[in-house]
């Protein structure tokens, strides 16, 4: 996980930093820390790669020029 796809991942759910930090169980200066670009634990990548993920996250990485994140829709479109 990069850390642009950790900010966009954050702003497609639209997640605090506070936030973010409470449901994940880490302090808000990890998270400014990926931000950042700062080297972080593998564990810890871990752990807030899968909270994303059971939020409806997906990471993607095409080759080494393409990558984002995708949003799973939790809630049906109004016709």
């Amino acid at each position: 996980m990069l850390a642009v796809q950790f900010r966009m991942a954050r702003a497609a759910l639209d997640w605090g930093i506070v936030e973010f930090a409470e449901r994940a169980g880490v302090s808000t200066n990890t998270l400014v820390r990926l931000e950042r670009g700062e080297e972080l634990k593998q564990s810890t990548l871990d752990h807030l790669r899968t909270v994303l993920e059971e939020a409806g996250i997906e990471f993607i990485v095409e080759g080494d020029d393409w990558f984002g994140v995708r949003v799973r829709r939790t809630e049906k479109p109004a016709c």
